[in-house]
């Protein structure tokens, strides 16, 4: 009798520890109340904001500057706004920089992905390319624009060579760190189940290295969006229209602080708009299809 007792009492036990672990393991799919994604993801940024506008208004008040036109008032950057908008070419500063932007990204994604894949399968590439591409990243985007001026003159051509230079080292080496953190068991279950060459870098390498691929990806597009403005801001020609960087270096010539400070703003707002609107999403449903996103 004690032995039955003792049996149930164990196998109760187990279950219990066997219910805890699946509760563990289990992710909570339902969605984030209106209120809680306000309160949590809106209202900080907004205050943050809200902070730096009064910060900024302060020492414009205060007189910090020694002479007044080096630093606009928030109103004197706003009514530059307005005037660009009112004027209608606001919408082509932005749509200059942006166009141009994505495309010379898309074609470096289409080049660094493949290169980063023979280079973190194939080792004598590896050996070879390697340490070129690592010294290709860390190499200032700038350093670009006077040689591709000289190569291809000032055009479209151009931006895009100083693009590709600037953000398909990040590209490429993302994906390599990616592929070197895959486990090496789900490689060997993949070859038992006849995944091997194409086969399997489509449906083992690739999935099991996102995370690193999408961190590459995120610094790409930070490559490629610097390395625009820089060219930008260096090279100026009629037929090139004008950009954001454009927009800068005309701001510096006539001495415009106001036009200075908002091309900076947009810069700054496009760049946080791509993040949040195509890069964040990607990251998150990464994480959410391994179990790392409680929440969605």
């Amino acid at each position: 009798m004690a032995s039955t007792d003792t049996n149930a009492k164990d196998g109760n036990d187990l279950a219990g520890l066997e219910a805890g672990l699946d509760a563990l393991e289990s992710v909570q799919t339902g969605r984030t109340p209106l209120r809680d994604t306000l309160t949590q993801k809106v209202l900080p940024p907004v205050v943050a904001v809200l902070l730096v506008l009064a910060v900024w208004q302060l020492l414009v008040s205060s007189g910090v500057a020694d002479d007044p036109s080096k630093l606009p008032a928030p109103s004197d950057v706003w009514d530059e706004l307005r005037q660009a908008w009112l004027q209608g070419t606001l919408h082509e500063y932005v749509w200059t920089s942006v166009s141009r932007g994505l495309l010379g990204f898309l074609m470096a994604l289409a080049i660094g992905t493949p290169l980063g894949l023979v280079v973190a399968r194939v080792k004598f590439v590896r050996a070879a390319i390697g340490p070129v591409l690592s010294g290709l990243q860390s190499l200032p985007s700038v350093a670009w624009v006077p040689p591709a001026v000289i190569w291809l003159g000032l055009n479209n051509q151009m931006m895009y060579a100083v693009i590709l230079l600037g953000a398909v080292p990040s590209i490429a080496n993302g994906l390599v760190s990616g592929v070197d953190q895959v486990p090496p068991l789900f490689l060997r279950a993949g070859r038992t189940l006849g995944a091997t060459g194409l086969k399997g870098t489509w449906h083992i390498v690739m999935p099991a290295a996102l995370p690193g691929y999408v961190s590459g990806l995120k610094q790409g597009w930070a490559f490629a969006w610097r390395s625009l403005m820089a060219a930008e801001i260096i090279a100026s020609s009629p037929d090139l229209g004008v950009g954001l960087g454009q927009l800068l270096e005309n701001g510096r010539n006539n001495s415009s602080m106001s036009m200075v400070f908002l091309a900076i703003l947009l810069i700054l707002i496009v760049g946080i708009a791509i993040d949040l609107l195509i890069f964040s999403p990607l990251e998150r449903w990464v994480l959410r299809s391994r179990g790392l996103l409680v929440r969605s």
